[in-house]
């Protein structure tokens, strides 16, 4: 859950009591939904409330003494309030946090003078002087709504993951281990243009992985041995794989994630083939998939734009995501395709526990005894959301496309980590990818986000989005 900051403003020839209802009532249920709250006090000023310039001020320096603990800040208009106290608390604060502006409904029968409130006008005001001062905000749902409703509710826990993924991508370190490979210029990237929205590329060479499993020793054979046991409860080991293969399987995975915690990283993309096959002798998948399963996701082939894709869907969604190429036609229907992976998608997206096997089409040609660690099995039908991320180089811009699809149910007769997309208007979203030049590789997660990340990743990170409905 979140931490926010809260204003409860307020206009000094407006009813009091208002205020002191609607700040009680919005504190008591963010705290009821999980949420912690910073905000003035009754003893700090009149009320709680945020109205003259030195209560501003108050109010601007209690969030900045909290600026580690906040993601984001939302604003109560009790009712009409004082939309210049807002925006100069807001801009003294000196935080560039997501905000949400709340004004209350008035009752139809309590238009007197003794229970007005306008804050259906106010926040045409306050929206005005933020939009003035170049400061980005999100609305509620309607334009107007109770504290207690259903809808502000939703906003709220909109507005939650909406901080998350924008907080997650002005702090992200996401490590790239290994050389992206020769022909796969595709996932050529900016690392400069990511560190300026705040993401942080740490890179290693795979050899020190390597050089990580050889310095396992002894003492290290109990987390080998707890590891291996989670492989085998984590999916179907297929047939006819031994022991040694399970164990090179548990030690990658250890070096792996021991990489990540010492560099404090939170997503990963990293070569998956063949210098793990040629040189250590089995496959990256299952790595990628127990991590992502824990909420650490991975992508394949170094595509590091992919991870920043992944971990933006993981904090909007709060569910694991995945990895897929869009892949092929299904029969001549146009707005289906199919989508395929190797794969390394972590084992919930499927419909029953996935297969662990060896790679299918890789295994041709590096060979089946250096190619196990692949998961097999259909997505599991539903609602989804996809999104790419990349950076334009030519146009020095981060920019990303999203939209909202369903996976289907529909037969499918071929292999590997397999999913069946019912895109609208998919061949006008292909014809926008091929013209603007996004890569064959897409993030996706099994929930509905478009909004979230539409807004976290345009209105506050200013990556350029294209929405495609």
């Amino acid at each position: 859950m979140a931490t926010f900051g809260v204003i409860v403003s307020n206009r000094s020839f407006f009813p009091a009591h208002l205020v002191k209802t609607a700040r009680a009532e919005l504190l008591n249920k963010l705290r009821e939904w999980g949420h912690e709250v910073i905000t003035l006090s009754e003893q700090d000023t009149h009320m709680g409330q945020t109205m003259t310039f030195e209560e501003a001020q108050k109010c601007a320096a209690l969030f900045r003494t909290h600026a580690d603990e906040l993601d984001g800040i939302i604003v109560c208009l009790p009712n009409f309030g004082e939309e210049t106290g807002i925006a100069d608390a807001i801009r003294m604060s000196r935080l560039d946090l997501p905000i949400l502006i709340q004004a209350c409904d008035d009752d139809f029968d309590k238009l007197q003078l003794e229970n007005r409130r306008d804050a259906f006008c106010g926040k045409l005001s306050l929206c005005n002087n933020l939009y003035q001062y170049g400061i980005p905000y999100s609305l509620t749902a309607k334009h107007t709504c109770a504290i207690d409703s259903a809808i502000f509710a939703e906003d709220v826990r909109r507005f939650a993951a909406v901080c998350a993924v924008v907080k997650a991508m002005r702090t992200a370190r996401i490590a790239q281990i290994g050389a992206r490979v020769t022909p796969f210029r595709t996932v050529r990237y900016s690392e400069k243009l990511l560190q300026q929205s705040g993401i942080t590329v740490e890179t290693e060479d795979f050899s020190e992985i390597l050089a990580d499993i050889a310095a396992l020793s002894d003492k290290d054979e109990p987390r080998i041995t707890v590891k291996i046991e989670e492989i085998r409860a984590y999916g179907r080991v297929a047939p006819g794989i031994s022991e040694e293969k399970l164990r090179k399987q548990a030690k990658l995975c250890l070096a792996v994630e021991d990489w990540l915690d010492a560099h404090q990283c939170c997503a990963s993309a990293i070569q998956c083939w063949d210098s793990v096959e040629a040189n250590y002798g089995c496959a990256m998948c299952l790595v990628m998939s127990m991590m992502g399963e824990k909420g650490r996701p991975s992508a394949c082939e170094t595509d590091i734009m992919g991870a920043v894709s992944m971990l933006a869907l993981l904090k909007a969604s709060g569910i694991p995501p995945l990895y897929q190429d869009w892949n092929n036609n299904y029969r001549d229907i146009p707005d289906k395709c199919i989508n395929i992976h190797c794969s390394n998608y972590p084992a919930s997206v499927f419909t029953e526990k996935p297969e662990i096997a060896n790679l299918d089409i890789l295994a041709t040609t590096l060979g089946e005894d250096v190619s196990f660690g692949a998961l097999k099995g259909r997505v599991a039908p539903g609602a989804m959301t996809y999104l790419k991320v990349t950076t334009d180089d030519k146009h020095g811009k981060i920019k990303c496309y999203l939209g909202e699809a369903i996976f289907t149910d529909d037969p499918l007769p071929t292999f590997g980590g397999v999913a069946v997309c019912q895109v609208p208007r998919l061949n006008e979203l292909m014809r926008y990818l091929t013209l603007n030049g996004y890569e064959h590789h897409v993030a996706l997660v099994q929930a509905e986000v478009a909004d979230i990340l539409e807004e976290a990743l345009g209105n506050y990170l200013g990556w350029e989005v294209y929405r495609h409905r």
